[in-house]
């Protein structure tokens, strides 16, 4: 909501479905989601292990003129640890967070 092109900051959301697009090299784009808006991604480097289609992600990097978002750093976990509270939040309302591990076996909302 209203960031300018060059602002630096910090993006969260859900990966979203059949986003993933591998370029060349150690580049991919990928589309950050809270299911009321998305926001393009491009990043160059080695992605963490958890990172995958509908699971949680935080990004951080610059918005570029053209509205997409230049991450530096991409951070992935299934718990809502690295989520932003209210992004956390929105996904859960809409149903569509996931709970994993302790999360589930706790029965944490």
């Amino acid at each position: 909501k209203g960031v300018q092109p060059g602002t630096r900051f910090r993006l969260g959301g859900l990966v979203a479905d059949g986003s993933i697009v591998r370029g060349q090299g150690k580049t991919v784009s990928f589309t950050v989601t809270d299911t009321a808006g998305t926001l393009p991604v491009t990043y160059v480097g080695i992605l963490p292990d958890l990172f995958r289609e509908g699971q949680g992600v935080i990004a951080e990097g610059i918005l570029d003129a053209g509205g997409n978002f230049n991450a530096d750093t991409v951070l992935a976990k299934h718990v809502e640890n690295y989520m932003p509270r209210e992004v956390a939040y929105a996904l859960k309302e809409k149903g569509v967070w996931k709970l994993t591990g302790e999360q589930a076996k706790e029965g944490t909302q």
